[in-house]
């Protein structure tokens, strides 16, 4: 069992847990990841690995709630427990130092781009990070990426907080200005083919993070298959960090919303189920 410590609700639908995984924090690197399991009748879930601190034996986990299971995993508190946390998985983020890089983080995949940030900029590279969302309210985290980044650049759809406009729009601007030795973007599916196609006419070096379906983690059961420069590969084990420009984007894309309405109804009828036994 490992014992959730901290429980914060950064917005409506996002959470910020740390729990307590010594010999996953002693391991843990940028870029990695873990598979949950809430109990033992529940479903097997990636999660980036948002911080890890060694030092002290846990591990943060920052989540949006989509689903039923992170819906449940939401409605824990300091002091629950989860059943089974397996990692840290896949392979990590090339830390070095390039020169100046570019991070773009959307949504919940801001958590995803922190230890990168942090990771590059002790590396000694000079960081200029983009954080992207909806609203004001759905930009999470801006005060650890700014302590870890030379330049910040916020944007939202509504103009809420930082300029209006995508995070496409922020890239252009610094590219325009800043001569850029590597790239990074982590987020929404359709942000990241944007990103990437972004990146691509500046003729910029640009990663993704993907983020499938997975049941084991570790290449046994195919569910995590991406088409990468024209070859299979498992997201699990040969990723999850890839090329952007070696995505095959639109089979990818279908792939993520193959089972959309399944996991909206299980959801529906989760959240139905919460309010009869509460109500």
């Amino acid at each position: 069992m490992y014992k959730i410590t901290k429980n914060e609700q950064l917005s409506e639908n996002e959470y910020d847990f740390w729990i307590e995984a010594p010999r996953i924090a002693a391991k843990a690197k940028p870029g990695q990841f873990v598979i949950l399991r809430i109990n033992e009748i529940g479903e097997r879930i990636p999660l980036t690995i948002a911080d890890a601190d060694s030092s002290s034996g846990k591990i943060r986990l920052v989540f949006q709630v989509i689903g039923k299971t992170t819906a449940e995993l939401g409605r824990l508190t300091a002091g629950d427990s989860i059943l089974d946390l397996t990692g840290p998985l896949g392979m990590p983020t090339e830390i070095k130092n390039y020169g100046t890089v570019m991070i773009v983080g959307g949504g919940v995949g801001i958590a995803a781009i922190l230890p990168i940030v942090k990771g590059l900029k002790l590396a000694g590279n000079r960081v200029i990070t983009i954080l992207g969302a909806k609203t004001a309210e759905l930009v999470i985290l801006q005060e650890e990426c700014r302590n870890y980044s030379d330049e910040l650049i916020i944007t939202t759809d509504d103009g809420s907080l930082g300029m209006k406009g995508l995070v496409t729009e922020a890239m252009e601007q610094v590219i325009a200005k800043e001569t850029i030795n590597c790239s990074w973007a982590i987020g929404p599916s359709m942000m990241m083919k944007f990103c990437t196609l972004t990146a691509t006419k500046h003729e910029l070096p640009i990663y993704v993070s993907l983020n499938p379906i997975m049941i084991d983690g570790t290449g046994m059961c195919g569910g995590c298959r991406v088409t990468i420069d024209g070859s299979m590969k498992f997201a699990c084990v040969d990723g999850p960090e890839f090329k952007g420009t070696e995505v095959n984007w639109d089979e990818f894309i279908s792939r993520m919303r193959q089972y959309k309405t399944e996991e909206e109804n299980c959801l529906t009828d989760y959240q139905k189920a919460q309010v009869k036994n509460h109500g």
